[in-house]
């Protein structure tokens, strides 16, 4: 039998230990690679491109929001994410199946519910949680926001997140390990496509999106 790999990506160990056990009573071989800040959940991905699944919270170190989430569905479009977050509103729950989420997973659900959850993904649908009808954002402004957000690249969604933290052209640059030039072309393209005028409008738009999500 195939090894089941799933990639678990949440700060709190108790929690992803909570999942581990979970997840390995799932099948009789099961590999879990276990990630506590986002960055470690990017290596990982890199580095196990035969993942079945991505677990993903939210709220971690060294990302903020749904912008994990949008660069691992840039850079990683064939691994599939499920958000397993404590902040599980339904503007939140929609919010990341528009941004190309497979699943929402709520913190407070049960050890047979996170095993469905799972398992639903797996066989190739969509989980949403039983409490949510799992529709299309409904407001207006979000809406265009989101589809805009879905026409950047993947070099340019890690350059808007890149200016949401704050960092300059020459430090994005310097990240992504390519010429500042590159940087400003980026930018640019990415002001066109979200249609403002300034970085700080581009970040204001984003922080629109993020603006339901709680630490």
């Amino acid at each position: 039998m195939q090894t089941l790999k799933i990639i678990i990506a949440d700060d709190h160990p108790l929690f992803r230990g909570a999942l581990v056990q979970t997840l390995q009573a799932m099948a009789a071989d099961v590999a879990i690679i276990e990630c506590g800040e986002f960055s470690a959940a990017l290596k990982a991905a890199d580095e196990h491109p035969d993942a079945d699944l991505m677990l993903l919270d939210l709220a971690m170190p060294g990302v903020s929001g749904f912008s994990g989430l949008m660069t691992l569905r840039a850079q990683f479009a064939a691994l599939p994410v499920v958000i397993v977050s404590a902040t599980d509103d339904s503007g939140t729950v929609r919010r990341s199946l528009e941004l190309g989420a497979s699943g929402f997973i709520p913190k407070s659900s049960g050890l047979d519910d996170i095993r469905n959850a799972v398992k639903t993904v797996l066989d190739g649908d969509v989980f949403v949680p039983g409490n949510d009808s799992g529709k299309a954002e409904d407001d207006p402004v979000l809406v265009e926001i989101l589809d805009r957000l879905k026409t950047l690249t993947p070099q340019q969604n890690r350059v808007l997140t890149m200016l949401a933290e704050g960092l300059l052209n020459k430090q994005i640059a310097y990240e992504l390990g390519v010429s500042e030039a590159t940087i400003k072309a980026h930018v640019s393209a990415i002001l066109l496509k979200l249609n403002v005028d300034s970085r700080t409008q581009a970040v204001i738009k984003l922080g629109k999106i993020n603006m339901a999500m709680v630490a």
